[in-house]
């Protein structure tokens, strides 16, 4: 991802739009918005495609 152009992974909304949190996975930064921050932890699989290795991650239960 270019590092100029920081978007959520779920919505592709700018820093300019809303608040980004930064993660770093797999030597890469990605970015994601506090309103899809509960996609990454609860449901990973909707980030295939968006997120390299995705499809791998476990969601998290309660």
């Amino acid at each position: 991802m270019d590092q100029n152009q920081k978007k959520c992974l779920v919505c592709e909304r700018s820093s300019q739009e809303i608040p980004l949190l930064g993660l770093t996975y797999r030597d890469e930064q990605f970015w994601i918005c506090p309103e899809h921050l509960p996609v990454l932890i609860h449901h990973p699989g909707q980030l295939v495609g968006k997120l390299p290795g995705a499809e791998h991650l476990a969601p998290h239960e309660d």
